[in-house]
């Protein structure tokens, strides 16, 4: 998790224009208390019962699985990972990728 804040500037645009948010089943207060202790900029939701991870059809029973959202200006939802695999660079790469179309999305002035 620790290459989401570490790359915070390049792979999330600074978080300018375009939010991307992860979603876990881990407790509202756990992944506040964490991200504020790690020094995360980013955005994290909580999803305790899967009712997120359900409607998108990315519920596991076995595993906490995290999903990721990139959400555009407009506030709409321009990219969606489903069981993002924080332990591979290529979810990263991938992420990257879908803010950068969400920003070329913008035009010349992003």
């Amino acid at each position: 998790m620790e290459a989401y804040r570490d790359q915070y500037a390049t792979l999330f645009n600074a978080g300018k224009k375009v939010v991307v948010i992860g979603i876990s089943t881990d407790a509202d207060s756990t992944q506040a208390n964490w991200a504020r202790e790690s020094g995360f900029p980013n955005l994290f939701a909580s999803d305790p019962d899967q009712a997120v991870a359900k409607l998108y059809g990315s519920a596991d029973t076995k595993f906490d699985t995290r999903n990721v959202f990139v959400v555009g200006p407009d506030g709409k939802i321009v990219a969606r990972m489903m069981k993002f695999n924080v332990l591979y660079p290529g979810a990263y790469t991938e992420l990257g990728t879908d803010v950068s179309n969400a920003l070329k999305s913008l035009g010349p002035s992003n």
